[in-house]
Protein backbone atom coordinates (compact mmCIF):
# COMPACT_ATOMS: atom_id res chain seq x y z
CA UNK A 1 0.00 0.00 0.00
CA UNK A 2 1.40 3.49 -0.91
CA UNK A 3 1.54 5.74 1.86
CA UNK A 4 -0.23 9.60 1.72
CA UNK A 5 3.32 10.86 2.00
CA UNK A 6 3.99 9.65 -1.57
CA UNK A 7 0.66 10.54 -2.72
CA UNK A 8 0.77 13.89 -1.35
CA UNK A 9 4.33 14.87 -2.54
CA UNK A 10 3.78 13.25 -5.99
CA UNK A 11 0.52 15.47 -6.48
CA UNK A 12 2.93 18.65 -5.50
CA UNK A 13 5.34 17.68 -7.93
CA UNK A 14 2.29 17.38 -10.54
CA UNK A 15 1.01 21.04 -9.89
CA UNK A 16 4.44 22.17 -10.14
CA UNK A 17 5.36 21.12 -13.82
CA UNK A 18 1.71 21.80 -14.84
CA UNK A 19 2.96 25.28 -13.25
CA UNK A 20 5.67 25.76 -14.97
CA UNK A 21 4.63 24.57 -18.44
CA UNK A 22 2.25 27.34 -18.02
CA UNK A 23 4.62 29.82 -17.14
CA UNK A 24 6.77 29.57 -20.00
CA UNK A 25 3.84 29.43 -22.46
CA UNK A 26 2.89 32.89 -20.94
CA UNK A 27 5.66 34.08 -22.32
CA UNK A 28 7.22 31.91 -24.57
CA UNK A 29 5.99 34.10 -27.93
CA UNK A 30 7.38 37.44 -26.58
CA UNK A 31 10.56 36.03 -26.49
CA UNK A 32 13.25 37.80 -29.12
CA UNK A 33 16.20 36.15 -28.58
CA UNK A 34 16.82 33.00 -30.11
CA UNK A 35 19.01 31.19 -27.53
CA UNK A 36 16.49 32.23 -24.56
CA UNK A 37 13.88 31.03 -26.47
CA UNK A 38 15.31 27.25 -27.16
CA UNK A 39 16.44 27.41 -23.17
CA UNK A 40 13.16 27.78 -22.65
CA UNK A 41 11.74 25.38 -25.03
CA UNK A 42 14.30 22.79 -23.69
CA UNK A 43 12.96 23.22 -19.97
CA UNK A 44 9.30 23.17 -20.87
CA UNK A 45 10.10 19.80 -22.28
CA UNK A 46 12.14 18.74 -19.41
CA UNK A 47 9.09 19.71 -17.20
CA UNK A 48 6.19 18.19 -19.35
CA UNK A 49 8.48 14.60 -19.45
CA UNK A 50 8.91 14.75 -15.79
CA UNK A 51 4.98 15.51 -15.90
CA UNK A 52 4.40 12.59 -17.82
CA UNK A 53 6.62 10.47 -15.32
CA UNK A 54 4.52 11.73 -12.79
CA UNK A 55 1.10 11.29 -14.21
CA UNK A 56 2.34 7.72 -15.46
CA UNK A 57 3.01 6.69 -11.63
CA UNK A 58 0.20 8.92 -10.13
CA UNK A 59 -2.20 6.93 -12.46
CA UNK A 60 0.03 3.24 -10.81
CA UNK A 61 -0.86 4.50 -7.57
CA UNK A 62 -4.51 4.98 -8.64
CA UNK A 63 -4.67 8.66 -7.55
CA UNK A 64 -5.48 11.87 -9.73
CA UNK A 65 -4.18 14.28 -10.90
CA UNK A 66 -3.25 17.92 -8.78
CA UNK A 67 -3.81 21.12 -10.49
CA UNK A 68 -1.67 24.67 -9.65
CA UNK A 69 -3.46 26.19 -7.21
CA UNK A 70 -6.14 28.35 -8.85
CA UNK A 71 -5.05 31.61 -6.92
CA UNK A 72 -1.32 31.26 -7.11
CA UNK A 73 -1.79 30.59 -11.46
CA UNK A 74 -3.71 33.71 -11.53
CA UNK A 75 -1.43 36.29 -8.97
CA UNK A 76 1.30 34.67 -11.27
CA UNK A 77 -1.10 35.52 -14.94
CA UNK A 78 -1.52 39.22 -13.51
CA UNK A 79 2.13 40.13 -12.27
CA UNK A 80 3.60 38.77 -15.70
CA UNK A 81 0.98 40.74 -18.07
CA UNK A 82 1.61 43.34 -15.58
CA UNK A 83 5.30 43.37 -15.86
CA UNK A 84 5.31 42.46 -20.16
CA UNK A 85 2.82 45.53 -20.65
CA UNK A 86 5.66 47.91 -19.30
CA UNK A 87 8.87 46.15 -20.42
CA UNK A 88 8.37 43.19 -22.95
CA UNK A 89 12.05 42.60 -23.22
CA UNK A 90 13.84 39.20 -23.07
CA UNK A 91 14.86 40.59 -19.53
CA UNK A 92 11.67 40.53 -18.18
CA UNK A 93 10.80 36.99 -19.21
CA UNK A 94 14.02 35.83 -17.67
CA UNK A 95 13.70 38.13 -14.92
CA UNK A 96 9.45 36.68 -14.63
CA UNK A 97 11.03 32.71 -15.05
CA UNK A 98 13.76 33.33 -12.30
CA UNK A 99 11.22 34.35 -9.61
CA UNK A 100 8.94 31.36 -10.95
CA UNK A 101 11.77 28.96 -10.49
CA UNK A 102 12.91 30.20 -6.76
CA UNK A 103 9.53 30.25 -5.89
CA UNK A 104 9.11 26.64 -7.16
CA UNK A 105 12.39 25.79 -6.03
CA UNK A 106 11.37 26.85 -2.14
CA UNK A 107 8.00 25.13 -2.66
CA UNK A 108 9.44 21.72 -3.74
CA UNK A 109 11.71 21.62 -0.71
CA UNK A 110 8.98 22.74 1.35
CA UNK A 111 7.20 19.74 0.29
CA UNK A 112 9.99 17.21 0.71
CA UNK A 113 10.22 18.41 4.54
CA UNK A 114 6.28 18.29 5.25
CA UNK A 115 6.06 14.52 3.49
CA UNK A 116 9.28 12.78 4.97
CA UNK A 117 7.57 9.55 4.71
CA UNK A 118 7.41 9.64 0.65
CA UNK A 119 8.74 6.32 -0.87
CA UNK A 120 12.53 7.53 -2.48
CA UNK A 121 11.29 7.20 -5.84
CA UNK A 122 9.08 10.15 -5.57
CA UNK A 123 11.55 12.04 -3.67
CA UNK A 124 13.59 11.18 -6.14
CA UNK A 125 11.22 12.60 -8.80
CA UNK A 126 10.96 15.73 -6.85
CA UNK A 127 14.63 16.40 -6.38
CA UNK A 128 14.70 16.04 -10.48
CA UNK A 129 12.63 18.69 -10.71
CA UNK A 130 14.71 20.82 -7.99
CA UNK A 131 17.32 20.52 -10.77
CA UNK A 132 15.51 21.24 -13.48
CA UNK A 133 14.44 24.14 -12.22
CA UNK A 134 17.81 25.34 -10.26
CA UNK A 135 19.05 24.77 -14.04
CA UNK A 136 16.82 26.90 -15.50
CA UNK A 137 17.24 29.54 -12.83
CA UNK A 138 21.10 29.14 -13.66
CA UNK A 139 20.79 29.60 -17.30
CA UNK A 140 18.81 32.61 -17.75
CA UNK A 141 20.90 34.50 -15.64
CA UNK A 142 22.89 35.55 -19.25
CA UNK A 143 19.85 37.13 -20.17
CA UNK A 144 18.94 39.38 -16.84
Amino acid sequence: MINKDTIHLLKECDAGTKMAVTSIDDVLEDVKHTELKSLMQKSKEHHENLGNEIHALLNEYDSGEKDPNPMAKGMSFMKTNMKMAMDNSDATVADLLTDGCNMGIKSLYKYLNQYPEAEKKVKDICQKLIDIEEELRRDLRAYL
